[in-house]
């Protein structure tokens, strides 16, 4: 069921250099149980029902019973030998569960709910594994949430095209004028283009509500990290906000990418080591 792409072909920083080499094995591991449940439930031919019987193997094997999901078996004895619990990952699951039942978000707190699965909970399984206060999970809420309406934005036409799946508020979308037709079109109408924008623009307020986050972190490798992924997602909401993700670009390039980890890393060792990372408040796309 495995689409072929890895840690290395997403969006933002997975078990990069940048974090201790003690986590890495446990974040891979999650990594692939969660990009084998996503991999089932994008699967352009399998029927739903297939799809749900698959996903709830992958539950039951991370959960102990049986071993003929190498994904699943892997993060069971990961979780093990860490004492984690497996509930960030069944949240994931259940995110899945809805990509394959639900085609259609009413409204931005419907889509908030769906990221509460889909995106928050790799957030806190990331700071649960390097040790971090639970008092981070607001920022690390919001700026995941954010994290996963930008991909829905870039991936839009696609979604809607290959899976006739639509992430974008139906509600969003009349006060535009614009139907979900729309997005199967090679270039945005003026209509669908304004409620892209729009959306964009409500994205881009969770960013600024997470941005204690990267500041808030103890363990400096992931706070960079952490540093780097926001200015990933700062970048492409600015894209998002002014583009038309039906015909025009708006992903990062490697190369854009690398230059943007380094001189993010580069800030946020600054502000640490002048005591400013608990104050971070930059502006955004800084």
């Amino acid at each position: 069921m495995r689409s072929g792409k890895g840690h290395k072909d997403e969006n933002f920083p997975v078990a990069s250099w940048i974090i201790h080499p003690r986590h890495r094995a446990l974040i891979l591991a999650f990594y692939n149980f969660v990009r084998t449940g996503d991999d089932i439930a994008d699967h352009v031919s399998l029927a739903p029902q297939d799809k749900l019987d698959k996903l709830d193997l992958l539950e039951a094997e991370l959960l102990g019973k049986g071993d003929t999901q190498p994904e699943a078996v892997t993060l069971r004895h990961a979780f093990a030998e860490r004492g984690m619990s497996p509930k960030h990952a069944q949240d994931l699951l259940n995110a899945f569960r809805l990509d394959v039942t639900k085609l259609r978000y009413a409204n931005w707190d419907e889509l908030i709910h769906y990221c509460s699965l889909s995106a928050m909970p790799v957030g806190r399984f990331m700071l649960d594994v390097h040790g971090e206060d639970r008092s981070t999970w607001a920022a690390s809420d919001a700026i995941c949430a954010a994290l996963q309406i930008n991909n829905h934005l870039q991936d839009c036409g696609k979604d809607y095209l290959n899976l006739d799946r639509v992430y974008l508020p139906q509600d969003a979308m009349n006060a535009a004028g614009a139907t979900v037709e729309m997005l199967g079109e090679g270039q945005s109408p003026p209509a669908l283009l304004k409620c892209l924008h729009g959306l964009a623009r409500r994205t881009e307020t969770l960013l600024h509500e997470g941005r204690s986050l990267s500041g808030d972190i103890k363990d400096t490798r992931f706070a960079l990290e952490v540093r780097v992924i926001e200015t990933f997602a700062d970048r492409i909401v600015n894209l998002l906000k002014v583009r038309d993700p039906l015909s025009e670009k708006v992903h990062l390039s490697k190369s854009q990418m690398a230059g943007i980890a380094f001189s993010a890393m580069a800030r946020g060792l600054y502000r640490r080591a002048t005591g400013h990372s608990s104050a971070v408040r930059h502006v955004s796309g800084a």
